[in-house]
């Protein structure tokens, strides 16, 4: 048993080692050695339909992808009397979006209500996601393909309102391309008071004498660089990812589409396309029932296109056909998410402990809505599954109790057969059996709340809330590290009382590395953000409070066991 226990111990720290590592290589811009972010996938891309090109989309050295099929460039010019090309904004309650009429496409996005980053006071600084520029691309883009059509590289005339007018629920913007080859298109963009989704309406019109069988195609083009200011001791998802009701949510890393490496379900009659990215998303989404094409793809040095193709059977003559979509480019509120698609909240990645993160989101955010502070809110619920736990934990605590409480009697014999290690081995044992002991107690109920906090550990990532939220005096963003390490150093002292309220391990080597192993864990709370810090003080907290509590009950005097480094191991 007792070797048992030391090889879980050596486990357990050769892991923590192991993310140390791993990550410190990810912080020195290398790529992680253990754990590399690209998945692992053997299906291949659907091949493009068509030669692409990467037409200049700005006059700068950022370029815009083509979608799959469209010509090259030289044959997407418009006709003689061609309109001339423009960017303008416009602006709601809540959105900033910059139009360029070169194809109707929306080349940046800025949201008026979210603050840049947590070191920039709110309301002076806003955040922007799409961005089009020298330094970065991220554009929305569509239109037809199956033939020389309107593309996002067609010139088109516009009209509507620019800016929403007080008392107004919303505005329209419209796009109308020239006639080419007997087909036009005209976008209807419908932005919203109070909402980030806009409505997309793509009418194909057949101008000629004879019938046209396009396809509509809408994307996300975006480079593969990583977030400015991205964490290198936490990192989560930013690349490309689609949703089918079959398949559900589906990431495919940079990596994989560079390798022709893409798993994802090829066709379907629902779900989106998005680009995510931590706290936000944008999304093309097409309506339920109508049969379309997801792919993703590289178009450029460093550019990746996501989207979809939607064939529009045949238009007749003089007819028009019209497919309704949403443009969606948002922070990752939860609530609006379910409300905008069908699966769309799942762009806030829990992983694979979704099933449990959901449902503690839910309660968190019913905490927040009592309490009004987030910081509050994170300790309320930590004490509200400390108290769920409690009977399971209980049994641990007073197994380790039990455990202190006859500790003195195993040294002792430890001492008398110390140079009889299999004597040693029968005696404790039976000392064990005696006092109805469990020396691995203690473990199980441990073993059972892991999954539980890591899922909480997910939920306090990914919750855009998070983001500069405060809680009291210097921390004014809990999605940030304590700027003082105030927190971490609280923390790392919690962890240190609470391993020293905890049983001596018989083996002194053991008992060196019940110390080593919180040392080597506080180190990277120093660069988590404060509301991941706070939550696992406050579980630090309250397991002491338990722990102290049920050592006293069970007639067992709570006291601290210090290390003692300096005697070698026997």
């Amino acid at each position: 048993m007792n070797d048992i226990r030391r090889t879980i111990l050596w486990v357990v720290f050769g892991f923590s080692l192991v993310l140390l590592w791993d990550q410190w290589q990810v912080h020195n811009g290398r790529q992680a050695t253990f754990f590399p972010q690209s998945a692992k996938s053997t299906a291949t891309a659907p091949a493009p339909k068509g030669p692409a090109s990467v037409p200049s989309a700005v006059p700068t050295p950022a370029p815009a992808a083509a979608a799959p099929g469209v010509p090259p460039s030289g044959a997407a010019a418009t006709s003689p009397a061609a309109t001339p090309r423009e960017r303008f904004t416009v602006t709601t309650d809540l959105l900033r979006v910059t139009f360029d009429s070169e194809g109707g496409s929306i080349v940046r996005t800025e949201f008026l209500k979210v603050s840049a980053d947590s070191t920039t006071e709110k309301g002076t600084s806003t955040f922007v996601l799409l961005e089009e520029s020298p330094q970065r691309v991220y554009v929305a883009q569509s239109g037809l393909i199956g033939g020389d059509f309107p593309n996002h590289k067609t010139v088109m005339s516009v009209s509507g309102e620019r800016e929403l007018k007080p008392g107004a629920d919303g505005l329209t913007v419209r796009f109308e391309s020239p006639e080419k080859n007997g087909v036009k298109l005209v976008k209807a963009y419908t932005l919203k008071r109070g909402q980030y989704d806009i409505a997309v309406r793509h009418e194909t019109i057949n101008t000629g004498g004879a019938p046209v069988a396009p396809q509509l195609y809408m994307q996300l083009v975006r480079d593969g660089n990583p977030l400015p200011n991205e964490s290198s001791f936490y990192s989560t998802f930013t690349g490309p990812a689609a949703y089918t009701e079959e398949q559900k949510f589906q990431k495919v890393d940079f990596s994989d589409i560079e390798k022709n490496k893409v798993d994802i379900q090829k066709e379907s009659t629902t779900g989106y396309v998005a680009m995510v990215q931590h706290y936000f998303a944008s999304a093309w989404i097409l309506p339920d029932g109508l049969r379309r094409e997801l792919f993703m793809r590289k178009v450029d040095n460093n550019l990746y296109a996501a989207g979809m193709i939607a064939p529009l059977d045949s238009v007749a003559p003089g007819a028009t056909k019209a497919v309704d979509a949403k443009f969606f480019a948002g922070p990752q509120a939860e609530k609006m998410l379910e409300a905008v698609a069908p699966g769309l909240d799942l762009v806030k990645d829990y992983g694979w402990l979704t099933i449990l993160a959901k449902p503690l989101y839910w309660l968190l955010d019913k905490l927040h809505s009592f309490i009004g502070n987030w910081g509050w809110s994170i300790m309320a619920l930590v004490l509200v599954i400390k108290i769920a736990f409690y009977w399971l934990q209980a049994k641990g605590y007073e197994s380790m109790a039990k455990m202190k409480a006859i500790n003195p009697r195993v040294m002792q014999m430890r001492e008398r057969y110390k140079d009889n290690p299999q004597q040693m081995q029968q005696e404790m044992m039976r000392i064990y059996r005696e006092e109805k002991v469990n020396p691995l107690g203690g473990c199980f109920p441990i073993m059972v709340q892991i999954p539980v906090f890591i899922a909480l550990y997910w939920v306090l990532l990914a919750s855009v809330e998070m983001r500069n939220a405060p809680w009291i005096g210097w921390i004014r963003d809990l999605s940030s590290p304590d700027p003082f390490f105030i927190l971490p150093v609280v923390m790392t002292l919690t962890t240190l009382l609470q391993t020293a309220l905890n049983p001596v391990p018989p083996d002194p080597m053991q008992a060196k590395m019940m110390w080593y192993m919180p040392l080597a864990f506080s180190v990277m709370f120093f660069f988590f953000p404060a509301g991941l810090v706070l939550y696992w003080i406050t579980n630090n907290v309250l397991s002491i409070a338990q722990q102290w509590l049920i050592n006293t009950r069970m007639g067992v005097p709570p006291e601290f066991n210090l290390p003692k480094f300096g005697k070698k191991a026997t």
